[in-house]
């Protein structure tokens, strides 16, 4: 069994739900029918919630998938690819997830401050657990 940082596991378990989380709003927004918020006319990607779908079905298996890597053999070389691509996905996920903001400020944020979480768990808790002090001395 692999010796991983408790950071790194649970990493792995939030950038999968937060993967979830972006496709059932992806899919509730492609199959959303009513009246649509008078500020999305002024949108930066449009005016249409198909687009913002197809964006949160996208970036959720985007997400899932890099939780799934990073849930990984921590041993293995391709250890420390999965965690970049964990950042990259976290990063692009709390990116997309400001366009948001002005219609879902709560979800937005939310999203927001889980991606925020997953960087900071790949990032500064990676190393092996008997590295705490020497973690501390590198940027």
């Amino acid at each position: 069994m692999t010796n991983r940082s408790g950071w790194l596991t649970f990493s792995s378990v939030m950038l999968m739900i937060a993967g979830l989380m972006r496709v059932i709003d992806g899919i509730w927004a492609l199959q959303y029918h009513g009246a649509i918020p008078n500020d999305l006319k002024n949108a930066l990607l449009g005016h249409n919630l198909t687009t913002y779908g197809w964006i949160g079905v996208i970036m959720g298996i985007i997400l899932i998938a890099a939780g799934v890597l990073v849930m990984g053999p921590g041993d293995q070389p391709s250890a420390e690819v999965s965690r970049f691509i964990g950042v990259l996905s976290a990063s692009l996920g709390a990116i997309s997830a400001i366009i948001l903001v002005p219609y879902y400020p709560v979800w937005a944020l939310i999203y927001v401050a889980l991606s925020v979480m997953v960087i900071y768990g790949l990032t500064a808790h990676f190393g092996d657990d008997s590295s705490h002090s020497s973690s501390h001395s590198s940027t």
